[in-house]
């Protein structure tokens, strides 16, 4: 008996360790910074003053990016759920011919950096010098542009070709394991295919389209990249973009920063409200009318409309994903933008000069990767060890752990910005502004969410018998987590390296807040050089980078098919 009161007594305390471990982590790491923005916006100098918040929130460009951020992402959530919704329905409930392969291909745009692909658009659809526009005014001998691209449509409708996919993968989901019935009892009724859709169909997976169409108007509120691209030269500044003017015009003065804490309060509000409402809607019991595995949805024959609709949905990915892809190689190999793109014309000199040449670039690719890297490593096993207690331990606090462990996943990546630059700038003894640390604690912030989701997906499935006969056995704690936990749950912490790796590696929102001139990140150097004017050296960077996120998907797929089997 005494020896079994030792090793609880050691369980408890060692639990008790790694609750406290973990508290602080994500305290330090995700907590600290977002209360340091809202403290910031309200207080100044210790005193309470809703005057300056007031006053900012009323300043004309204040309001009118914030009209912009409404206007855009309410045109980005009801074309992108239209889009996800149309495609989920092909895909899953008729006999469209290759579904499998048309359903991974609409999951490309899920891995492409949007903001690249808004500087593709700008080079094909700008009023005057765009390839696509300068085409259209020469054959039909005008002078009037096919589409400007500068507009909020132009912005919009980039935004939908990436954001889609939120919509898309939760409706399949949702339809792929509806119960038929009620469809099938229509249709023997004598209901028709539209009245079945509205009526049936539509509203058993509202529950899925909704929270699909809240995701995306929450990533809209928060994303710079297509609006910083194709916006700001018009002055259609969102509220992300106008954060970032007014700090980085400023060089990162007080006045600035406040009026940054004030801008990242309303989008923290924001995004407070649609997860409410997500949370709202799928809480709604009259929907949840789905059923398990065992239920076959009831495909619609589409007949002679099979292959026309399936030329629909290759066009679409053709136009949307392949076309501005493609230009954005043969962009990068011009000698000078604006060159017909033709053999002639095209060499690999601009990625050689990228590659081997140019410091800005090669260091850019250097800080990228390394701090893709470390991002990876730390917030894999820091997650591993959040997710235990979270998913293993019966220890008072840890719902304390879940509440923070998905803060960064509801917050804008701009606003952790702001608050690791409040947080480790030197007022509270630590400054690590302007290095590349501050970037790497920003990154630990903004993925930490990633790795507690794919860590606790993997230790959901590892039984607790596992480790009490192990501890029964005479195991240590701490043997138990080496010899059986680690080696079983070791499929999630790969997973969620790269979960973290790949969007480190393309990211921007977070990095352009951040950066100095040493510790600029790939997403960050495209970004500037396409602001400087060096538009052939921006798309050459940007398909090196292309290059780097698809071989890294597929390693991805690899090892996910491995570890299936």
């Amino acid at each position: 008996m005494a020896n079994g009161t030792i090793k609880k007594d050691s369980g408890f305390g060692i639990a008790q360790v790694i609750l406290f471990i973990s508290i602080a982590i994500l305290v330090i790491f995700v907590a600290w910074p977002v209360l340091l923005i809202l403290f910031n916006a309200f207080f100044v100098e210790g005193n309470f003053n809703s005057m300056d918040f007031y006053k900012v929130l009323t300043e004309p460009e204040t309001f009118q990016a914030l009209i912009n951020s409404l206007i855009i992402a309410s045109m980005t959530t009801v074309g992108s759920t239209i889009v996800g919704t149309f495609f989920a329905w092909l895909v899953t409930r008729t006999d469209l011919p290759y579904k499998t392969f048309m359903k991974s291909l609409f999951l490309v745009p899920f891995m492409l950096p949007s903001f690249i692909g808004a500087l593709a658009w700008k080079m094909l659809l700008s009023p005057h010098s765009g390839y696509i526009n300068k085409w259209f005014m020469a054959t039909f001998n005008t002078t009037e542009p096919l589409f400007d691209i500068y507009t909020y449509y132009g912005i919009s409708c980039v935004e939908v070709m990436y954001l889609f996919p939120f919509v898309f993968i939760q409706v399949c989901g949702a339809l792929e394991r509806m119960d038929p019935t009620l469809e099938e009892s229509a249709r023997i009724s004598g209901a028709g295919l539209f009245t079945i859709t509205r009526k049936i169909t539509i509203p058993l997976v509202l529950p899925s389209i909704m929270s699909g169409a809240l995701l995306i108007m929450l990533y809209s509120m928060a994303h710079f990249g297509t609006v910083a691209v194709l916006g700001i030269e018009q002055g259609i500044y969102n509220i992300p973009t106008l954060i970032y003017e007014k700090i980085h015009e400023s060089a990162g003065s007080f006045a600035s920063i406040r009026t940054g804490t004030v801008l990242a309060t309303v989008l923290i509000v924001s995004a407070a409200c649609i997860i409410w409402a997500q949370q709202k809607v799928l809480s709604k019991g009259h929907y949840q009318i789905i059923g398990g595995k065992s239920f076959r949805p009831m495909e619609l024959k589409l007949r002679g409309l099979r292959y026309p609709l399936l030329f629909f949905c290759l066009a679409y990915i053709g136009f949307t994903i392949l076309l501005p892809t493609v230009v954005i190689f043969m962009v990068g190999g011009v000698e000078t933008y604006g060159l017909p793109l033709t053999w002639e014309n095209l060499s690999l000199d601009n990625y050689k000069y990228i590659l081997f040449e140019y410091d800005v670039t090669r260091d850019a690719i250097f800080n990228s990767v390394t701090l893709g890297l470390a991002a990876a490593f730390i917030t894999m096993f820091a997650g591993v060890m959040i997710s235990y207690v979270i998913v293993k331990m019966k220890v008072r606090g840890k719902g304390i752990l879940e509440f923070l462990g998905m803060l960064p996943f509801s917050v804008p990546g701009s606003v952790i910005a702001l608050g690791v630059i409040l947080a480790w700038s030197g007022q509270f003894g630590i400054n690590i502004y302007n290095t590349v640390w501050i970037i790497l604690v920003s990154y630990i912030a903004r993925y930490m969410a990633f790795s507690l989701k794919a860590n606790s997906a993997a230790l959901e499935q590892v039984h607790d018998s596992l480790m009490e006969a192990s501890r029964s056995c005479g195991a240590s704690m701490w043997q138990s987590l080496k010899d059986i936990v680690i080696p079983l749950v070791r499929p999630g912490m790969i997973s969620a390296f790269f979960l973290i790796f790949l969007p480190a590696l393309r990211e921007l929102t977070v990095s352009i807040m951040l950066y100095a001139p040493t510790t600029r990140t790939i997403g960050v150097a495209i970004y500037t050089l396409n602001e400087d004017g060096e538009t052939v050296m921006s798309t050459a960077l940007a398909g090196i980078a292309l290059i780097i996120i698809v071989l890294g998907q597929m390693f991805i797929n690899h090892l996910t098919k491995k570890a299936s089997e």
